[in-house]
C-alpha cells in the first residue's frame, strides 16, 4: 500500500484526506494539533495522525523517507524546506502553494533525485491554470492566436449567505484574505503595462455578470504579466487576472485601508477600544464621534456604505481591545472573523471564468468563455475546500500510480498533468462549461484608469 505523508491539518485537507483513503492509500497526517488530525481520519484504519511542528525537522525527516509521496499544506515559507527533503530520499511532493523563487531553485535538484515537485495545484492556482491551458493548447493547435485573456476567480459565500455589510464570509484562511488586501498588481491591456500600486488596489474595479450569480465586482489580483510565459502566450496584448466579490467588499477593504486598519505594524493597544484605535491610527485626538471624524479624515459622506460595515463589525465601538501591543491588521481581521465566518448551516462557493479573445488566419475572431460554478455543502465539505484539495488529491494518485511520472519542479500547465486531473476532476462534480464561437460583444472591457 502506498504511502501519503500530509503535512498541515487545516480548514481544505479534510476532501484530500477522504479521496486518498478511499482510493486505497495510506495516510498519515502530521499536525501541531494532533487531535485535528485525528478528527479528519475519523478513525479509519488505513491512517494515523502524528503531532509535529515545523521546527522539528528531525522527525520531517523520517516522516519523509517512510512515505512514498509528501503533501505540504504549511505556509509557502516552509514549501522549500520539506522539498529538499523530498529531494534528498527521492520522494515526490505536492503543494497548492505559488511557486516561490526557492521552489525554481530546486528544479535540477528534483530531476536528478528523479522526483517531480508539483506545485499550483488546487484551486486558483490550480483549477485555473489547466482549464486555461487546456483551452489555450487547444486554440494553438488550430493555429489561433490569443490576443485577450482574462482570468477572473472568486471564493464567496452564497448569494443567500452573503447578508453582511461587506458581503462575505470567511471559509478558508480569513488573515490570507486580508492580507491580500496589501498587495499590489499589474496586468497588460492593448500591449501596455497597467501598474496598480497596494493603495490604490480597489479603486480601480468594474463590474462583470456571472451566470446564476449576477453582478460581481471584479479587482486586479497580483501580476498577470507573467502569465504570459507560464501559459505560453506571447502574442498576448491584454493579460489580466481578477478576483471576483460581491459589491461592499472592495469599497470597505479601501476605507479600511486608509484607516490603517490592516497595516501589520505593531502599536500601542493598552486600555484603548476599537474607536481608541481608529483615533490613534487618524491622529484624532480622542475618540468622540469617531465615525464623523473618519468619514472628514477619508474626505467621504458619513453615510457612506463602507462605515456602515466598519459600525457594524464594531470598529467605531468603545468596546475594549483587551491586548497590549499588536497591529492593526491582527485586531481588524480577528473581528471580521469573530462576525463573518461561514455558519454551519450557509453554503460557499467559488465561482471561476476565463474568456480568450482569439483571432485565426483565415476566419473571424471569436470569443471563448470557460466557467465554473461550485457550492458548498453544509452537510459536507466547504466548495473551497473540495475545489483546492480534490484536484491536488487526484495529482497524488496519479503520481504514485505513474500515470503523471514527471522529473523536476512544476505547475499543471502541461497535457501529461491538466488532462488526466480535469477529466478525474469532472467525475468528482468540478468541471468547466465551455463556449466557443461567441462574438466579440462578449468580451470582457477593462475600464481606461485600470
Amino acid at each position: 500500500m502506498k504511502k501519503v505523508l500530509i503535512l498541515g491539518a487545516g480548514m481544505v485537507v479534510k476532501p484530500m484526506v477522504d479521496y486518498l483513503l478511499e482510493n486505497g492509500l495510506y495516510v498519515t497526517i502530521a499536525s501541531r494539533t494532533k487531535s485535528k488530525a485525528e478528527g479528519l481520519l475519523k478513525g479509519r484504519s488505513n491512517g494515523e495522525a502524528r503531532q509535529w511542528t515545523v521546527d522539528d525537522e528531525s522527525s520531517l525527516d523520517t516522516m519523509v523517507k517512510d512515505h512514498d509521496l509528501t503533501v505540504s499544506f504549511l505556509p509557502y515559507a516552509y514549501h522549500a524546506m520539506v522539498a529538499k527533503k523530498c529531494i534528498q530520499h527521492s520522494k515526490n511532493m505536492v503543494t497548492t502553494s505559488y511557486v516561490q523563487p526557492e521552489m525554481v531553485e530546486l528544479d535540477q535538484p528534483a530531476r536528478q533525485a528523479g522526483i517531480v515537485i508539483l506545485n499550483e495545484i488546487g484551486v486558483d492556482p490550480g483549477i485555473d491554470h489547466m482549464s486555461a491551458k487546456k483551452v489555450i493548447d487547444h486554440v494553438h493547435q488550430q493555429n489561433g492566436k490569443i490576443e485577450e485573456f482574462y482570468s477572473i476567480t472568486g471564493a464567496l459565500a452564497a448569494p443567500e449567505a452573503a447578508d453582511n455589510p461587506l458581503k462575505y464570509k470567511f471559509s478558508w484562511s480569513p488573515k490570507g484574505v486580508v492580507k491580500a488586501g496589501n498587495n499590489a498588481a499589474r496586468y497588460l491591456k492593448d500591449g501596455k503595462e497597467v501598474n496598480i500600486p497596494s493603495r490604490d488596489l480597489f479603486k480601480h474595479t468594474f463590474m462583470q455578470h456571472f451566470p446564476d450569480v449576477g453582478k460581481l465586482e471584479v479587482y486586479a489580483n497580483r501580476d498577470s504579466i507573467n502569465y504570459i510565459n507560464i501559459y505560453n502566450t506571447p502574442e498576448a496584448q491584454t493579460m489580466f487576472r481578477g478576483t471576483y466579490r460581491y459589491k461592499g467588499w472592495c469599497e470597505t477593504i479601501d476605507v479600511m485601508k486608509e484607516l490603517g486598519l490592516i497595516s501589520e505594524e505593531p502599536i500601542d493597544l493598552k486600555g484603548k477600544s476599537y474607536a481608541d484605535m481608529i483615533a490613534t491610527l487618524i491622529e484624532a485626538g480622542d475618540a468622540s464621534n469617531i465615525r464623523d471624524k473618519a468619514a472628514r479624515y477619508l474626505g467621504i459622506s458619513n453615510d457612506a456604505h463602507a462605515l456602515d460595515a466598519l459600525e457594524w463589525l464594531g470598529l467605531f465601538s468603545n468596546e475594549s481591545i483587551n491586548r497590549e501591543k499588536d497591529s492593526p491588521f491582527e485586531v481588524t481581521s480577528d473581528l471580521m472573523l469573530e462576525k463573518m465566518k461561514l455558519g454551519d448551516d450557509e453554503r460557499d462557493m467559488v465561482a471561476m471564468q476565463h474568456t480568450f479573445l482569439v483571432s485565426y488566419p483565415h476566419k473571424a475572431k471569436e470569443v471563448i468563455k470557460s466557467s465554473m460554478l461550485v457550492y458548498g455543502s453544509p452537510d459536507s465539505d466547504t466548495s473551497v475546500a473540495r475545489t483546492v484539495a480534490i484536484p491536488a488529491a487526484i495529482a497524488v494518485r496519479l503520481i504514485l500510480e505513474g500515470k503523471i511520472s514527471l522529473e523536476g519542479v512544476y505547475r499543471p500547465v502541461i497535457p501529461e498533468i491538466y488532462e488526466p486531473v480535469l477529466k478525474e476532476l469532472e467525475k468528482n462534480g468540478i468541471s468547466l462549461k465551455e463556449e466557443f464561437g461567441l462574438p466579440e460583444s462578449e468580451n470582457i472591457q477593462l475600464p481606461n484608469n485600470g
